[in-house]
């Protein structure tokens, strides 16, 4: 399996469960890696035959403007849902980080797997 990967994305939006969180935006980082169907992209060139770096990153600012996540791992388990079903996405990791949320933490967060690599 051909893997694609975007690394630290970062974007900024409100999430998180305390009150203060609701109102002041955040800036989160995201690694993904996405799982290709087959390596038809490395065989024919085409971009059609692969999935398109920039309309996922697109998706999922897109995502983080209209809705707001309580919870890092409901964030990370929308976009899973997105690279699946809107990008046929057979398998991927996500991990999803606030940054500097904590005195004296770099990052924090969560890493998610779904679907099968063959």
């Amino acid at each position: 399996m051909d893997i694609i990967f975007i690394s630290e994305l970062k974007i900024e939006t409100r999430i998180g469960i305390y009150e203060w969180e609701q109102h002041v935006p955040q800036t989160i980082q995201l690694d993904l890696e996405v799982g290709l169907r087959g390596e038809h992209a490395a065989k024919s060139g085409k971009i059609g035959d692969t999935i398109d770096y920039s309309k996922i990153v697109g998706r999922i600012e897109q995502l983080f403007k209209e809705q707001h996540f309580a919870l890092l791992e409901k964030a990370a388990e929308a976009i899973a849902d997105i690279l699946m079903r809107e990008f046929k996405a057979p398998w991927l990791k996500i991990s999803i980080a606030k940054l500097g949320a904590l005195r004296n933490v770099k990052r924090l967060g969560v890493t998610i797997e779904r679907g099968k690599k063959p």
